[in-house]
């Protein structure tokens, strides 16, 4: 078996794991900038187009809790390999697709791919980096490229669209996550949970990820269908009541999918609220940045994709000072200054204009939010996985990213609503008139206030619900070297 018993074996394991993980998170917002292409050349209907992006975000949400507990029980390499495999194929279906529903298939195979992937991913680098300062280093790099994928994906989107056609900012992943998948039985070790009996508890992943993804689905299809419709309703109740059903299920399971015992961590707890809160406000943060780019300032996808480069540089930098700031004063007073600086860019970000500009009302403000992104992505990714012994690490790395994930599609949906009803329905999606750019602007400036409320009540929850005493203790053993003792209940 692979063993990582040497400082530079380990640092080539993180390069492959964070590359992977830039890869998923870039296909989050990659395809953003190509819509109007892909719409135009396989004859979308304008109220299908969102589906490119929706089908990615349902399944990756949906299926990451249960991604990240298969790979506890199957193997954390096997299924970070099966998932890249799963992954590059379906990216090589997509740019080869040539209607709209091969097309929104392939994208909703890509994120059950990626949802294999990343719980597995995560859970190889906190079994592999001991617990402290190494793994507070290694997790910098994490959030480093995680924090920048989103906005090097709209990067990439416009430069791929603009010079190589939209096809490319799919068919991209194919040789990265080949390459990956060849590599990672080289480089990384193979790890889960050591038990004699390894059954599976198939109630439970039915009902958790049918809950998830009909949650993600009700959210992401509000906005269309209404909030207050039959629809969203009993969409979000049907999503309540399966998860109601899963966590029944798992009170009264043998071999559980998810032991109920893992949220005695009171910190594990108070990152997913966080890292819940950390999703709806900057995924929304992306999303309405480039909305304003395109429609009010007029720029095209290649200059929209430049504009998020000083943003992509200063998350990578502030993600490194987060990891040593950790390591120093513990994650959770980093975690609180990065949501302050969040709501301070975002409050900021009210001050746009119709007749703005790029220096003026764009790049101030989103550097401040970058440096809070970075600030808060690496102690919330820390907390979430403190405590937890090595058979939770998958779990514990698919909880936090469904909270984030959950996060960011709930924000946008809510954002885009608040945005929309203070424009007087103007859709910021279409083409516009010029009369409408005040309105929209107005829109904006109302979503941008409301995504700094979600960031305020992420330093709340911060402040209230994540243990001071095991931020202090995980800061001191780093310091020294030991392994903290912490909270449990």
């Amino acid at each position: 078996m692979q063993t990582l018993d040497t400082p530079r074996k380990k640092n080539v394991a993180l390069v492959l794991l964070a590359m992977t993980q830039f890869i998923i998170v870039v296909d989050v917002s990659i395809v953003n900038v190509a819509l109007p292409t892909i719409g135009t050349e396989l004859d979308f209907a304008q109220e299908d187009l969102s589906w490119v992006v929706n089908a990615y975000a349902l399944i990756f949400g949906g299926f990451l809790l249960l991604g990240g507990r298969l790979a506890d029980l199957l193997g954390r390499r096997r299924l970070f390999v099966a998932g890249l495999i799963l992954f590059s194929l379906a990216s090589l279906a997509g740019g080869l697709a040539t209607s709209d529903v091969q097309l929104i298939v392939a994208r909703a195979f890509q994120g059950l791919g990626a949802a294999l992937v990343s719980p597995a991913a995560l859970s190889i680098v906190t079994t592999t980096f001991a617990e402290g300062a190494e793994r507070n280093r290694a997790l910098g790099v994490w959030g480093a490229v995680a924090g920048a994928g989103g906005a090097a994906g709209v990067l990439l989107g416009g430069v791929l669209t603009t010079g190589l056609g939209w096809e490319w900012v799919l068919w991209v992943n194919v040789p990265i996550g080949l390459l990956a998948a060849f590599l990672a039985p080289r480089l990384l070790p193979e790890s889960r949970e050591e038990v004699e009996n390894r059954s599976f508890d198939i109630p439970g992943a039915v009902t958790v990820t049918a809950g998830l993804a009909l949650l993600v689905y009700a959210i992401v299809d509000a906005e269309r269908a209404g909030w207050t419709s039959a629809q969203t309703l009993v969409g979000v109740g049907g999503a309540l009541g399966l998860i109601a059903i899963f966590l029944l299920l798992e009170t009264r399971s043998e071999k559980p999918l998810m032991p109920l015992s893992t949220f005695r961590l009171q910190t594990l707890r108070g990152a997913n609220v966080v890292g819940l809160l950390v999703g709806m406000s900057l995924f929304s943060m992306f999303y309405f940045i480039s909305l304003y780019m395109q429609q009010v300032l007029g720029f095209d996808a290649l200059q929209a994709g430049l504009a998020y480069l000083p943003l992509s540089v200063v998350i990578i930098v502030s993600a490194g000072i987060a990891s040593q700031l950790v390591t120093r004063i513990g994650f959770k007073p980093t975690l609180i200054a990065g949501l302050l600086l969040v709501a301070v860019g975002l409050l900021w970000f009210t001050r746009i204009s119709v007749d703005g500009s790029y220096a003026v009302d764009v790049l101030g403000p989103s550097l401040v939010a970058a440096v809070g992104l970075g600030f808060a992505f690496v102690p919330v990714t820390i907390a979430a996985v403190t405590g937890t012994r090595p058979d939770q690490a998958g779990l514990a790395s698919g909880l936090i990213n469904t909270s984030q994930q959950v996060g960011g599609a709930l924000g946008v949906a809510i954002l885009a609503s608040v945005a929309t009803s203070v424009s007087g329905g103007v859709d910021p999606r279409a083409r516009l008139d010029p009369s409408q750019l005040g309105e929209l602007t107005q829109g904006f400036q109302a979503a941008f206030a409301v995504g700094a409320g979600f960031a305020l009540l992420g330093v709340l929850a911060a402040a209230l619900l994540i243990s001071s005493e095991d931020s202090r203790a995980t800061a001191a053993a780093a310091r020294s070297g030991e392994a903290p003792a912490l909270a449990v209940g």
